[in-house]
């Protein structure tokens, strides 16, 4: 999740209707904060994708499709890449099972073959999985993934070497929020994650200190503006909300080379920061 970025899947808000009245106007059953702004949201997105490429990662944008929702721009969620191939999602948010689908064909259509996918009543969402490591991945149990998706999970990659364990998650703002594990920590470096850390259970603190990471902690008046949503491109750079000043300043302070793009209406409104508006398909 930390090596350099090479190949990244993007869904703008144009193709994920927030220009067509009848998709925009769902946004309070979607969780939005207000009505979005579509020529806003297009601007910032286009200001990402121009940092995405300024790193060294060619982004390919998903095609067009009738049954997504504004959701479909988060496009981490809705699969994984593993060594072994994609393995398709089956989000807990019912309006955003079928950007699983979509990612799966036009990824065979990009040949990236299809290792599997996660089946009723299994739910998993790709914002609450972590690779700690290349032989182990963590799994947040929550509303959106449940007990059934990581077990799924666990007999699909248990005979392919990789441990697949579950951190709990909090109640948070209950059901109808999004409250995903990416929600509370960004791995950064192999060694360094940016952590939430009074919303973490203690057993999942356990075992990221386990793995050897140290932490920095978001500044808490951020948490509401999606501070600890920051995605590594590798190299020790990271891509954050321009928004988030202090916690900003304290990854530059820890080393990092922190870019920003503008993220009021794309990120914060539909809460969804740099990581959940990225797939990435390859990583150095």
């Amino acid at each position: 999740m930390v090596g350099p970025l090479q190949r990244v899947l993007v869904c703008s808000p144009r193709l994920a209707g927030w220009n067509q009245p009848e998709h925009a106007a769902r946004w309070r059953d979607l969780g939005f904060h207000h009505a979005p702004d579509f020529a806003q949201a297009q601007a910032e997105h286009e200001a990402l994708c121009r940092e995405l490429e300024a790193a060294g990662a060619e982004v390919i944008e998903a095609p067009p499709a009738p049954d997504l929702s504004l959701d479909a721009v988060y496009t981490h969620d809705a699969s994984l890449a593993t060594d072994f191939g994609l393995i398709v999602m089956r989000p807990g948010k019912p309006n955003r099972v079928a950007e699983g689908r979509n990612h799966g064909s036009f990824c065979t259509h990009l040949g990236i073959p299809t290792l599997a996918k996660i089946v009723a009543p299994g739910t998993t969402e790709a914002g609450d999985i972590l690779w700690l490591d290349a032989k182990t991945l963590l799994v947040g149990h929550g509303y959106r993934t449940n007990s059934t998706g990581i077990a799924q999970m666990r007999a699909l990659l248990a005979p392919r070497g990789v441990e697949v364990l579950s951190a709990p998650l909090p109640y948070g703002p209950g059901p109808s929020a999004c409250l995903h594990l990416m929600s509370l920590i960004s791995l950064l470096d192999e060694q360094t994650a940016l952590v939430d850390l009074p919303w973490l259970a203690v057993e999942t603190v356990e075992l990221l200190k386990l793995h050897g990471y140290k932490f920095i902690e978001i500044e808490p008046a951020e948490r509401g503006t999606l501070a600890c949503n920051v995605l590594s491109v590798g190299g020790k750079r990271l891509l954050a909300i321009e928004e988030n000043h202090q916690t900003n300043h304290r990854l530059r302070q820890a080393g990092f080379d922190v870019r920003t793009f503008p993220g009021s209406e794309l990120c914060i409104n539909g809460s969804g920061g740099p990581t959940c508006l990225t797939r990435p398909l390859l990583r150095g």
